[in-house]
């Protein structure tokens, strides 16, 4: 793929301004407190995985509606002190897969809770174990679509809500430290870990790579690879749906969620990369907490990969989180 976005010198400074809803913050507050009516663990169960170095838990928690969502607990054998959890989102079309995939993070002596995607795990990797009981709605047949002609419908509505939820049940499993908790994942689980950081005040970090959902409005106009694209089909089909799918598209935009974010971020992406465009990626990073004109923005930095497509950094940029997080973690929180 060659390079088909903005210039990087263009990137760096690229702040549009993304229109959002009126009622943008009370259709998340009210989202959540419905969901904050059910209490959030459900089973906890320790499971055997062949890997002595490690302690493994399947979870389930109450998502949106309720709805009991998978999850992974896994924390390195033997730790004997409440650590920081990593909330890890996957990427679109897979499930939380099996135990042993996923080990960076609990390898790097963190406690890692990987939640399933509801709905999703039938496109890659090792499936998945969560269903979606509200996929009934109008909209086309892929997640990016379900439910797309209204915002109360929309699929994303229920799985940013899963995500806040996993924050809080990984609060409240054993050995987590509540009040170290950090989100990240990539591509639609950087998405997810983007939005998590604007809907949860007290977050310790992000980490956030290719985020899905950034910068919507420009996405569905620039490139048709999916799952962009699926909402570029479902619109070509629909011809008279455009006014609504934009509207239902601005309540899950990441660039707001990065407005009202005050965790300190790390951010990735390819300039090559036509699934999560990097104009959407620098818009949210370029925007990230400046909601209300706040003099002190959180620290951010972003890296970005000239020759890399969706890809992006993988292991080199994988290298970069596990220092980023260290030294932040490890910083005087009064500094």
């Amino acid at each position: 793929m060659p390079l088909f976005d903005l210039p990087l010198d263009q990137l760096r400074h690229y702040a549009p301004d993304v229109a959002e809803p009126a009622d943008f913050d009370e259709f998340w507050s009210a989202t959540l407190k419905d969901a904050s009516a059910h209490p959030v663990l459900g089973d906890v169960r320790p499971v055997q995985t062949g890997l002595p170095l490690l302690d493994t838990w399947d979870v389930t928690f109450a998502g949106f509606g309720g709805d009991p969502v998978r999850a992974w607990y896994t924390r390195p054998a033997g730790a004997d002190t409440p650590l920081p959890v990593v909330v890890e989102y996957v990427g679109y079309g897979r499930g939380r897969g099996l135990p042993h995939e996923r080990l960076t993070w609990p390898v790097a002596g963190y406690a890692h809770l990987l939640m399933d995607a509801r709905g999703q795990g039938g496109q890659y990797g090792s499936g998945g174990d969560t269903p979606d009981p509200h996929s009934g709605a109008l909209g086309g047949p892929w997640p990016a679509t379900r439910g797309i002609l209204d915002p109360r419908d929309y699929y994303y509505r229920r799985l940013i809500t899963d995500a806040v939820r996993a924050v809080d049940a990984a609060r409240a499993l054993p050995g987590a430290d509540p009040d170290r908790i950090v989100a990240t994942g990539n591509s639609q689980g950087g998405g997810l870990a983007l939005a998590v950081a604007g809907l949860v005040p007290d977050l310790a970090a992000l980490i956030t790579t290719a985020p899905l959902l950034c910068h919507l409005q420009r996405a569905i106009e620039i490139t048709d690879a999916p799952p962009y694209g699926e909402i570029v089909n479902f619109l070509a089909v629909h011809r008279d749906a455009e006014d609504a799918v934009r509207h239902t598209l601005s309540y899950v935009d990441g660039v707001h969620f990065a407005r009202r974010a005050v965790a300190p971020a790390h951010f990735g992406t390819g300039l090559r990369d036509n699934v999560c465009p990097p104009s959407g990626v620098f818009a949210a990073h370029n925007h990230y907490g400046a909601a209300n004109g706040r003099p002190r923005r959180p620290a951010r930095e972003i890296h970005a990969y000239p020759f890399n497509h969706h890809e992006g950094g993988e292991a080199y940029q994988v290298r970069r989180q596990l220092a980023w997080l260290s030294s932040v973690l490890a910083a005087d929180p009064a500094s």
